[in-house]
């Protein structure tokens, strides 16, 4: 049964207008979320169709919240497999930490095969020096997964918010997502302790465990933001015309043939997202093996949720009428919001190209 109960989702939603208006971080919706048990590892499944939920009533708060969910999902996507390496982040995240993401690098679109943060051996460690951006969670993270190359060589760690190196940016200043505060960090020198290392990799692709349950938890997850960003859209899309009257017919627009194919529409496009979804949630949980196909699969699933969203929030807002446009609406502040998944990996252009190497070579 869900934590995510309807009293919970009411605070949530009635902060986010604030924290979007104030560029402010989700501190009292970390808080609720943190006591109500939320950030507690779950299978895929679940956290995602209960991200999709919250993402409905705090699209900021989920995207957030994300980051956190992705390491736990990693973990238990290792532990299924007979791999105890991350164990420690179960526990660690059992016991109330909090993760964040910190890999994300400008200008690198080759995103987990190579890194332009340089790391060099140094006693007992390894010493991170580069700047990553988009670190959503940045006020309130205890530990940052973070990655970098040693020479044709990738290590993946983790650092706590205690370890000398690391600066946080003041640099969160977006369109949409505000709450996230996914400001630069600034690594200089900051050190994974051995014990931390997740995984040395080579450079390039690679299909380690540990990489498939980075692209298996952050996709679906990403996906299942933005569907319930689409959901809030719809919903929002029918009371509108539901309330607005026509000068011409004297009816309101619900009844008005060209509305209610809008409306349909967005509505046909939303539908086919949830089975694609829980589907492939549903089997990184039972160890399915898709074989070379996971990636594609993936990949096609994080994008058909996100341009579907950015259809359905953009035939809400045709559907709402000018008022919608106001920026105290809140389907304007999810029209904002929503356009933040063209930015997510893996971008359009690293879809088709996944796809058509998997179909093609």
């Amino acid at each position: 049964m869900s934590v995510l109960t309807p009293e919970l989702l009411d605070r949530i939603r009635s902060r986010a207008a604030g924290y979007d208006r104030e560029n402010a971080f989700f501190t009292e919706d970390l808080e609720d979320l943190r006591e109500a048990g939320y950030l507690v590892p779950r299978g895929l499944l679940e956290t995602a169709r209960d991200q999709r939920l919250l993402a409905a009533h705090a699209p900021a708060t989920a995207l957030g919240i994300n980051m956190h969910l992705v390491w736990t999902g990693v973990a238990r996507v290792l532990q299924a497999q007979g791999d105890s390496s991350l164990d420690w982040v179960l526990e660690d995240a059992a016991a109330g930490e909090l993760f964040a993401f910190g890999n994300s690098e400008q200008g690198n679109d080759l995103v987990l095969w190579d890194s332009t943060t340089v790391v060099e051996s140094v006693e007992n460690g390894y010493a991170f020096t580069g700047t990553k951006i988009f670190t959503s969670l940045s006020p309130a993270w205890t530990r940052l997964g973070i990655f970098g190359k040693r020479g044709d060589q990738l290590i993946h760690g983790f650092i706590t918010r205690d370890t000398p190196g690391w600066r946080s940016l003041d640099d969160w200043d977006t369109l949409g997502m505000r709450a996230t505060q996914s400001n630069s960090t600034v690594l200089e020198g900051a050190v994974v302790p051995t014990e931390r290392v997740a995984r040395i990799l080579p450079v390039g692709p690679n299909t380690d465990p540990f990489i498939f349950g980075i692209f298996a938890n952050f996709l679906l997850l990403i996906g299942s933001v933005y569907a319930g960003i689409a959901d809030r859209a719809l919903e929002l899309a029918v009371e509108a015309v539901k309330r607005r009257t026509s000068l011409r017919t004297g009816e309101t627009y619900d009844n008005d043939g060209d509305f209610r194919w809008r409306i349909a529409d967005a509505a046909l496009a939303l539908d086919a997202i949830a089975p694609q979804l829980d589907t492939l949630a549903s089997d990184v949980d039972g160890l399915v093996d898709h074989g070379s196909a996971w990636f594609r699969l993936l990949t096609g699933a994080k994008h058909r949720a996100t341009e579907t969203a950015r259809y359905v929030v953009d035939q809400a807002m045709r559907s709402a009428g000018g008022g919608a446009y106001r920026s105290s609406s809140e389907l304007s502040r999810l029209q904002r919001d929503v356009l933040a998944g063209i930015y997510h990996p893996s971008d359009t252009e690293s879809v088709h190209s996944t796809v058509a190497r998997d179909l093609l070579g």
